[in-house]
């Protein structure tokens, strides 16, 4: 039963993550992502008044095409609202990961967090995403983070994309691994 449970697990991740090693790969994948069209009338609002008390935070590693994209659009979210954007180590994320139980799938994984509190974290994209799709998720963590019920953001926010770098070459000799 359990090989089962496991067996299905990892094919539904499989079905779910999208690793991709260059820009074209990258773009093909997002081509096929919808796009967030209808947003709250207090979104920009709330987005501004709320950057000064948090943080994106977000895994990245070298070479990693998914993670320069991911650079880009939150850099550009970070100037349209103020927001402070800052990397943190794969080890890090890989903690945060399991503490909320999710899988590690690779790079990007970004988070919003209060400033003041680093154990608070809410994850907004498991790989890249399109822009309008990553202002949604960071709103609605914000909302999350300051009173909307957490099943309410989350089933909003349940689309992550799962296009991720590709991870090293495993070797064959290692079985473990």
């Amino acid at each position: 039963m359990a090989q089962s449970a496991s067996a299905g697990q990892d094919a539904a991740r499989r079905a779910a993550i999208h690793p991709v090693a260059d820009a074209a790969s990258l773009q093909a994948w997002l081509a096929r992502v919808p796009l967030t069209r209808q947003f709250p009338p207090d979104f920009a609002d709330t987005l501004r008044g709320q950057a000064p008390a948090f943080v994106i935070e977000m895994s990245t590693s070298p070479g990693c095409v998914p993670c320069g994209d991911m650079w880009t659009k939150l850099s550009a979210f970070g100037r349209q609202y103020g927001w402070r954007v800052a990397a943190i180590g794969g080890q890090e994320a890989m903690v945060r990961s399991g503490r909320l139980g999710l899988p590690w799938v690779g790079h990007p994984v970004v988070w919003v967090r209060p400033i003041a509190d680093s154990n608070r974290i809410v994850p907004i994209a498991i790989g890249t995403d399109h822009a309008l799709n990553l202002a949604r998720n960071i709103y609605l963590a914000v909302k999350m983070l300051t009173g909307v019920r957490p099943d309410v953001g989350l089933r909003a926010m349940s689309k992550y994309t799962g296009i991720v770098g590709v991870g090293a070459p495993r070797n064959p000799a290692n079985r473990g691994g």
